[in-house]
């Protein structure tokens, strides 16, 4: 796709050919794209999170690739909290699709992942149709059994599309493929219903979300860098109010305060950067040293960012051996920020649908619970009420 939509020029892909085969991974030819770390290439799987972007008849697009691998979890929980819509690869290989849907597979805890971290618009894509002959009987077991396992976890099937592709051969990615004659399309049901056959055309039907622009500005870094010639360039996506050059801003909670010289997305230079946009942005005589991933940068003079010492928050524990009580360390990814915060006291057991109360200060919560903690950083982080700040 974003071979064909024009994140990638014809040489790059064919020098890519090459290296891929010299290295005996011919049919990684596109994975090598995105893969863009050496370690990477060579162990053949998605560590960080790589940006790429493309263009449909509507969108701009922003790709973010992240990682399947369970190792790399925090890395993928940092791309996912960007997203408006996740795009669930199923591979529908014999055995493959059966691990990855399994109890404790991947793909279960990706859309686990996906929803908790409030991307409520997911398409499915079921990948590697070739290695099962377009079999149409393999196809609708698959759709079954997802539509059941998206379910569970929060998502209504009714608004998924469901698209059998080749990702290798290029199959019902942009254009329909002749391969699956028994396909008739996939269709979706939002607040308006759509149809399509391809994933282009799914990616053309996710609904925007309404971005926040008018509230202060929010924008968690992704990641800092130090630029040759430029300086100190803070990376991030906006999630609500608007940067500009000439801002001032502050970020906590680090407590650093500069001006904002430059923005830009895309190597290309801004006015100004919207939420939902991915931007870099050059600041004024602050080193590396002094920022980093998980600060929060907002407008010096509308309601600036702090960080804070404790904070109430709604728990829905998904999955965990045992019990857990006060005291409890876990660590927390919130926006960008992987911060260890304490359980210091359990207030109530609430109903995860409705959020009524159960019971007050239980002594334990386990799987399946839902309950309000107050939590305690174990060093400063930065989070926002969900009324005020909704992700």
């Amino acid at each position: 796709l974003i071979y064909k939509c024009g994140g990638i020029d014809k040489r790059t892909i064919e020098k890519f050919e090459k290296e891929a085969a010299e290295l005996g991974k011919g049919s990684f030819k596109y994975a090598w794209v995105l893969d863009k770390l050496k370690a990477e290439r060579e162990r053949g799987i998605t560590i960080d999170i790589a940006l790429w972007k493309f263009e449909t008849p509507k969108y701009y697009v922003t790709v973010i690739d992240a990682p399947g691998h369970r190792d790399f979890i925090k890395n993928m929980i940092t791309g996912t909290s960007q997203a408006d819509c996740a795009i669930l690869i199923i591979a529908a290989g014999t055995g493959e699709f059966e691990a990855g849907i399994s109890k404790d597979g991947q793909t279960r805890e990706h859309a686990l992942l996906a929803y908790t971290l409030g991307v409520r618009q997911i398409i499915v894509a079921i990948n590697k149709m070739d290695t099962t002959k377009w079999s149409e009987d393999r196809y609708q077991e698959i759709i079954k059994e997802t539509s059941n396992f998206i379910k569970k976890v929060g998502y209504n099937p009714k608004t998924v599309p469901f698209v059998p592709i080749s990702g290798f051969n290029g199959d019902n990615m942009i254009e329909p493929s002749p391969n699956c004659p028994w396909y008739k399309g996939w269709e979706k049901e939002t607040k308006t219903k759509s149809t399509g056959k391809t994933l282009l055309e799914a990616i053309d039907a996710i609904d925007p979300p309404s971005r926040p622009s008018d509230k202060p500005l929010r924008l968690p870094l992704q990641d800092v860098y130090k630029i040759g010639g430029i300086g100190t360039v803070p990376v991030g996506r906006v999630e609500t109010g608007v940067i500009k050059s000439g801002m001032v801003v502050t970020f906590a909670p680090a407590g650093v305060t500069t001006e904002v010289k430059s923005v830009e997305m895309h190597h290309e230079q801004l006015t100004e950067g919207l939420p939902g946009d991915n931007v870099g942005f050059n600041v004024k005589n602050v080193s590396v040293k002094e920022i980093r991933r998980g600060n929060v940068a907002g407008d010096s003079k509308n309601d600036p960012p702090k960080g804070c010492e404790s904070f109430n928050a709604q728990v829905i524990v998904l999955n965990h051996p045992g019990q857990v009580g006060a005291g409890y360390a876990p660590v927390l990814d919130c926006h960008t920020a992987h911060i260890a915060c304490k359980f210091s006291e359990i207030l109530e057991k609430i109903d995860r649908r409705t959020g009524k109360s159960i019971e007050n200060n239980p002594k334990f919560i386990k799987s399946g619970d839902a309950a309000i903690v107050k939590m305690i950083p174990s060093k400063p982080m930065c989070v926002e009420a969900f009324t005020e700040y909704p992700p």
